[in-house]
């Protein structure tokens, strides 16, 4: 136990603070298709039996050593001229997933408990809504507290199937108008911003940065692309026909095939509480180890005593206010203490 305690005031000795950390996260599109096996049945891809997305791993997901980078679906609303063909396939889950997404992203609209669209100029006013849409839901584990404003940055292939691994095919969309002051709008699931086109200025979908959650609109693949999907079995189609006589499995699997890269810097929050520790010229000039004193007098070495005395700080506890211990700081050195100075030390605890 302490021979003796220093108090700590609470309004000049104690500051908090708080460090963001940032990660560059680059996922290329060779860790998404064609190296763990033969697309589109990548042993780092997962398909489930409900059939509502697909998980990406950076490894073949059945390794313990596998890491889940995203999820992939599709969706449209039930307002877009895709709802009620005659083909559809998954139609109802394409929906719900549309719906479930702008519940907890953007709310309902008023009183008439209508999902909202995501929108192209985020004013949830109705206006250039994206109604044909792919998510790719990062996982929590890349992009940690939120995605960094203004660090995103994803390209797709837009050309013919064949082509779709040609840079000279692609387009890049990055949120760089977006920072931590401007260029982004706040709604239920968090900030969110736009992915414009590096070429063509043109919004190529959205991205909730607390949510790490991208919404790509359709249309991106509507204009340069008649074959978004091709294989020997179902022939070319279309990315409309693709998400209405598709599988969610296999619209994620095309869109596997067009990501040529992903990336962005990641955000970690550290909150810090500062206590300043402080050792004034008459206190802690003794060892608290009772074998520094012997029948009332300092213990010595060799007859040779210390005058005036003096001792080397090596710990720091706090306490509350009931003397008891609650946490402790180890220096990186012992410091000497004695009447002769004084010490103001800084405890930091991380949160």
């Amino acid at each position: 136990m302490p021979i003796n305690y220093e108090p700590i005031n609470g309004q000049t000795d104690v500051a908090t603070t708080r460090t963001l950390l940032h990660e560059v996260i680059p996922l290329t599109g060779t860790i998404v298709s064609g190296t763990y096996g033969t697309f589109p049945n990548d042993d780092n891809i997962k398909n489930y039996s409900h059939g509502m997305f697909q998980s990406v791993y950076d490894y073949p997901y059945l390794s313990s050593s596998a890491n889940h980078i995203f999820d992939l679906t599709v969706g449209f609303d039930e307002s877009s001229i895709l709802s009620g063909s005659i083909d559809a396939i998954q139609e109802s889950k394409k929906i719900n997933m549309y719906n479930q997404m702008s519940q907890v992203l953007l709310g309902y609209t008023g009183s008439t408990n209508r999902v909202r669209l995501f929108e192209s100029d985020l004013t949830l006013d109705g206006s250039d809504p994206m109604k044909e849409v792919v998510f790719v839901n990062v996982s929590r584990l890349l992009t940690k507290d939120q995605i960094k404003k203004g660090s995103l940055s994803i390209t797709v292939a837009t050309g013919s199937w064949s082509n779709s691994h040609l840079a000279s095919k692609a387009l890049t969309f990055k949120d760089s108008g977006a920072s931590s002051t401007q260029g982004t709008l706040n709604t239920v699931g968090g900030d969110y911003g736009l992915l414009l086109s590096t070429t063509t200025n043109v919004t190529g979908g959205i991205v909730f940065y607390q949510s790490g959650l991208l919404v790509l609109t359709s249309s991106v693949f509507v204009n340069d692309t008649n074959d978004f999907f091709s294989s020997s079995a179902e022939g070319a189609r279309s990315i409309n026909n693709q998400l209405v006589s598709g599988s969610i499995s296999g619209s994620a699997d095309a869109f596997r095939h067009r990501l040529q890269n992903l990336q962005f810097n990641n955000t970690t929050e550290i909150n810090s509480k500062v206590y300043f520790c402080r050792a004034p010229h008459n206190k802690f000039n003794y060892s608290s180890n009772p074998t520094y004193v012997n029948n009332g007098e300092i213990r010595v070495k060799n007859g040779v005593r210390s005058n005036p005395p003096l001792a080397y700080i090596t710990t720091i506890g706090l306490y509350n206010s009931s003397n008891e211990l609650l946490a402790v700081a180890k220096l990186s050195e012992p410091l000497r203490k004695d009447p002769t100075n004084e010490l103001t030390l800084r405890v930091r605890l991380d949160y």
